[in-house]
């Protein structure tokens, strides 16, 4: 019985933790003059092994959206789109993300 209790517990606390991310902005800051530099695009991956255990999945959109922007040196990036695609794996599924957009620099 000190199993199964033992079992439901550490099960308990696998499930609570959970996943996080972080909320990443994206656009231009509201009232800072700027100017296009160019456009870039990038990518990024992330993997759910068993369908349920994250490999850099979480943060694969702000990876891509820094990668873009590093690009070029700017600073941040207007206009973006992105798209997502995934495959299939034995032991879990794939995705990649891509974005691409218009590449800017602040003005002081």
């Amino acid at each position: 019985m000190k199993v199964v209790y033992t079992l439901v517990i550490l099960s308990l606390l696998v499930l609570s933790v959970g996943c996080s991310s972080v909320p990443k902005r994206m656009g231009a800051i509201q009232g800072r003059d700027y100017e296009v530099i160019g456009n870039a695009k990038a990518s990024a991956g992330g993997f759910m092994l068993l369908g349920f255990i994250p490999i850099a999945h979480n943060s694969k959109i702000t990876r891509a959206y820094e990668a873009a922007v590093n690009q070029l040196g700017g600073d941040d990036l207007i206009n973006p789109t992105m798209s997502e695609s995934w495959y299939w794996a034995y032991v879990g599924n794939g995705y990649r993300v891509k974005i691409k957009g218009n590449v800017i620099k602040y003005k002081n």
